[in-house]
Formats: C-alpha cells, sequence, structure tokens
C-alpha cells in the first residue's frame, strides 16, 4: 500500500523508535492502539473498552479464552516450524512458545471436572486469517507474530493476574509461565526481528506496520471470551 504525501515532522513521527531498530517501531505502533487501562504509554480513547477493574470473569469464559488462544498458538507455531519463508525458521524455538503451556493448563481444567469446549469463531477465524496470510505476506505475519507473543508478556500477564484473582484463588497458569531467564528470551526475540527486518524496504515495514491494528482487533475478540 503506498504511503500518503505526509510532513518531515509526520514522517519522523510515523517512524518513532527508528533509530532503535524495527522493533521499537513495531512497539510504538502498537501503544497507539492501547488505551492508558492496558497500557502507561497508551494512547486510544474507546468508550467501549472496559476498565480491567471491572471485569467480570467465569471459569467458562476462561476457559474459552484459553482454548482459542491455544488454536492461535498453535497455528503459529506451525507456521514457524513448516517455514513456507525461510524468515519464519528464524522464530524456532524462541522460548515465548505458549500451546505446551496451554495443552497443561486445560488438561488441569479437565481434571477439576470443567468440560473443555471446541475452539469457537475469534479463535478459528484469527487462525485462519494467520495461515491465508503467512503464505503471501511475510512481513504483515511477522506483526502477528510480534504482536501476539510480546503483548501476551506484558498486558497479557497483567490480565491473567487480574482474573486468576477473581476466579481462581490467584493460581498461576502455566500459561503465564517461562522456562528459564524471561527478560533474555524477549530480548533474543527482539535481537531476532531486528536482524530479520533489517533488509526490509520501508514499504514492506510499512505493510507490516498498517496490520497491527487487525492484529489488535483479533486478539480483542478472543480476549472478550473471558467476560462472555
Amino acid at each position: 500500500m503506498p504511503l500518503k504525501a505526509v510532513s518531515v515532522w509526520e514522517m519522523k513521527k510515523r517512524y518513532s523508535g527508528e533509530e532503535k531498530g524495527f522493533v521499537e517501531e513495531m512497539r510504538f505502533v502498537a501503544m497507539k492502539l492501547h488505551t492508558r487501562d492496558q497500557a502507561k504509554e497508551g494512547e486510544k480513547e474507546d468508550p467501549d473498552v472496559q476498565p480491567l477493574a471491572k471485569w467480570e470473569p467465569s471459569i467458562e469464559g476462561y476457559i474459552r479464552f484459553l482454548v482459542d488462544s491455544k488454536v492461535v498458538y498453535d497455528t503459529l507455531e506451525s507456521i514457524v516450524n513448516k517455514a513456507a519463508y525461510p524468515v519464519y525458521a528464524e522464530f524456532r524455538n524462541t522460548g515465548l512458545e505458549r500451546s505446551e503451556k496451554l495443552s497443561k493448563d486445560l488438561e488441569w481444567f479437565k481434571e477439576q471436572g470443567h468440560a473443555i469446549p471446541e475452539p469457537s469463531s475469534p479463535g478459528t477465524s484469527y487462525s485462519s486469517y494467520l495461515k491465508e496470510l503467512a503464505e503471501k505476506l511475510p512481513p504483515a505475519f511477522i506483526c502477528h507474530f510480534y504482536n501476539v507473543y510480546f503483548a501476551h508478556t506484558a498486558g497479557g500477564q497483567m490480565i491473567g493476574k487480574k482474573v486468576a484473582g477473581k476466579i481462581l484463588d490467584s493460581k498461576q497458569l502455566e500459561f503465564y509461565k517461562w522456562d528459564g531467564d524471561f527478560s533474555q528470551l524477549l530480548q533474543n526475540a527482539r535481537e531476532k526481528l531486528n536482524r530479520v527486518t533489517q533488509s526490509w524496504s520501508r514499504e514492506e515495514k510499512d505493510s507490516c506496520l498498517e496490520e497491527t491494528e487487525k492484529s489488535f482487533k483479533y486478539s480483542g475478540e478472543i480476549l472478550r471470551l473471558i467476560v462472555s
């Protein structure tokens, strides 16, 4: 998609963080789509987004959220393992993978006597979209990869803690645990993302950044299952 004519000031603002590597550009764009309740740097004002403190989660809804999340993580991990494009192979075994952790959590809920439903539309729709995107537009797919994994390590943890405090006696699920040095895993992933995107054209970078809003849309639909 061609860029619209913009002023030098707007260009500088749009590519804030460019000198620090492309991950910082992706983070900057993502922060503009967060509300203040979701992140300190959030800028978006959305009266339809209920503050986290007012959420009334249910165990059934939370399980639906975990089931649909697993569909998405299964898809992301499958795509990087198959590596239709060589760039995807760079993101195998980052230590950020969540599918196995989610399997353990769902098994725990099952042992507690809870029914585990089939995946619903939010998860299956996102999965289908990711598969289609990964075949055609690697930069756009990388946007989703970044936002799904990195959002979970930040706001995702905060949400998990709040929900657990309300309905699980503050039990920490495996979904929110990482093996090894967590900060180092994140740093390694950032370095890989910066390295593989270093050779991208400005147009490829823009196609990645422009996908951010769609990533938030799909992830938001899955998140809302918690209070469904």
